[in-house]
């Protein structure tokens, strides 16, 4: 609900702050008084494009601040998904720079244009002639019957399962494309398969184990003397280092009660012969093994030529990345082996799915078509005593495929004279009986669900007398659960609201300025008797006035 709203530096506005309520407020005001000046300055707050021409001084920015209070509307997961605060009391700021630029604010918090448009949505509904066309919208009038038949919980149950069914037709067409594709590849494939697995890759580091027996093996006979002569300085008779090193331990011996036991000489001795001699038996057994007899040789050199074939072929240096080719091509050519099981299990399931939806689709269509004849009357109804005696108003649910929300294609007929053939309503009703259509539709929404604050915006325009008057009557119905605004320039209307504002312009020295003020009853009376009678307020006019703003003016 909007509770207050503060305009400065906007058109011919140059600050005004006014407060709301709930119930019906109304706006009048002679023509070109700035009665819209409200509305754009609200759509800025709504997202719309702003626009420096706006600013009434161009060397201040412009700023349109409201309040509203969210409390019944459940915006916080919106607010949470943008990083914004939420507070039941939300304060929405538009500003416009002198150089054109603007900002945007809720809560003190900087937010983008996308927010404000989804926020807006959920906080005013501007009801104006140029709205009408949402009448002509397939997507709105299948809102409008499902808000009456109260389709909440199975819509969602539907849209779940129509869902699930599309990712599961998706999937059945990505295999079937991805089959095609495989097909034309699999004689190849299989063909490079069967040469990877005739190589039994096992160890990912196979090639560079081969590398370096290769080297072994060409350089077997440098190894075997490089190690025969280390031994031979370590291990050999008399001349050997473990041989001396034994020869230093008995001589040590002999002058032991000369050497400070704590040192352990000795032991220091022993263990670096032992440690030698550990080292000797390492080096024989290399120097055994690093002979390579040529048929080992053979083995190390074809096995490594025939990996190294392959990864030259497959432009990689590793039997890590052959394996990963290998599994790789395992995996494509078991899936067009297996395509037929595959596509049988998932046309089971999508065959499950699309059962699913569609009696979930039809659950939706009896609750449709129960709805359609109440609704019917519940809009035809209004319309009559807003002089239209005439007219007829159908609800055509006809079969369709399976949508988004749906099995159901949902139509307004309308026919507004004697007679008439009802058709769609988009081409057969004018502006006037598209506004009067409208009205009764969201009258009959606010009882059925949760709207935002509604402004009308002069929809009353062309009707007159009684019939203006039941249309107030309407708008004050609606205003018992939601906050409405309407701005109007008949005083039958006018007399339905329960505050009453009157927008008016006053000459400066350099400029013409408006303001909007809230009326007390007997500036009401008054205003009324100007709408009914122009300028001059004759007694008569005030009288009129009296009586229709009775059971009002307190």
């Amino acid at each position: 609900m909007l509770r207050k709203l503060i305009i400065c530096n906007y058109a011919l506005i140059e600050r005004t702050e006014i407060s709301f309520d709930e119930g019906m407020s109304v706006i009048t005001g002679e023509t070109g008084a700035g009665k819209s000046i409200m509305l754009g300055a609200l759509g800025l707050l709504l997202g719309q494009k702003a626009d420096v021409q706006v600013l009434l001084d161009k060397s201040l920015k412009c700023v349109v601040e409201a309040t509203f209070d969210v409390s019944d509307y459940g915006l916080q997961p919106l607010f949470d998904e943008e990083g914004i605060d939420y507070d039941d009391e939300t304060i929405v700021r538009r500003e416009i720079l002198p150089n054109g630029k603007s900002r945007a604010f809720v809560n003190d918090t900087p937010a983008n244009v996308s927010f404000l448009k989804a926020i807006g949505a959920h906080l005013i509904d501007i009801h104006s002639q140029h709205q009408n066309t949402l009448l002509s919208q397939s997507s709105f009038q299948l809102d409008v019957v499902d808000s009456v038949a109260g389709v909440g919980e199975e819509l969602s149950d539907y849209v779940a399962a129509y869902e699930r069914r599309k990712a599961t037709a998706l999937k059945l067409d990505e295999l079937k494309e991805s089959n095609r594709l495989q097909k034309k590849e699999f004689d190849w494939n299989k063909h490079q398969l069967n040469e990877l697995e005739a190589a039994q890759l096992k160890d990912p580091d196979e090639i560079e184990e081969l590398e370096k027996q290769q080297e072994l093996c060409d350089r077997s006979e440098e190894i075997k003397e490089s190690l025969g002569s280390v031994i031979d300085i370590l291990s050999a008779d008399e001349v050997g280092v473990t041989h001396k090193l034994l020869a230093a331990g008995r001589q040590i011996e002999k002058v032991a009660d000369f050497i400070n036991k704590e040192d352990k000489v000795d032991e220091r001795i022993e263990t670096a012969r032992i440690d030698l001699d550990d080292i000797c038996q390492t080096l024989r057994s290399l120097y055994e093994n690093a002979e390579f007899d040529p048929e080992t040789q053979q083995k190390v050199t074809e096995r490594l030529n025939k990996l190294n074939g392959l990864t030259q072929k497959h432009g990689v240096q590793s039997a890590r990345e052959l394996i990963e080719i290998r599994d790789d091509l395992k995996a494509k050519v078991a899936a067009v082996e297996n395509f037929d099981y595959q596509l049988e299990e998932l046309q089971r399931q999508l065959d499950d799915e699309t059962k699913v939806m569609l009696d979930k689709a039809a659950v939706l269509t009896d609750m449709r078509m129960k709805v359609v004849e109440p609704l019917t009357e519940r809009i035809v109804t209004p319309l009559h005593e807003m002089g239209m005696q005439n007219a007829r108003f159908i609800v055509e649910v006809a079969k369709q495929d399976c949508g988004p929300k749906g099995a159901d294609d949902v139509k307004f007929l309308f026919a507004a004279n004697k007679n008439g053939v009802p058709t769609d309503i988009s081409k057969v009703a004018s502006g006037g009986e598209m506004s009067r259509v409208m009205l009764s539709i969201k009258a009959l929404l606010s009882k059925t669900k949760r709207l935002p604050t509604i402004i009308f915006d002069e929809i009353d325009t062309g009707v007159s007398g009684e019939v203006a008057a039941k249309m107030g009557g309407i708008m004050e119905a609606m205003s018992e659960s939601m906050q409405v605004i309407s701005i109007t320039h008949l005083p039958q209307v006018a007399a339905h609201g329960n505050r009453h504002y009157r927008v008016f312009k006053q000459d400066t020295s350099d400029r013409t300025i408006s303001h909007i003020a809230l009326l007390d009853d007997a500036e009401r009376v008054t205003e009324i008797a100007k709408m009914l009678s122009g300028a001059q307020v004759t007694d008569a006019a005030r009288e009129n006035a009296k009586q229709l703003l009775s059971g009002k003016v307190k």
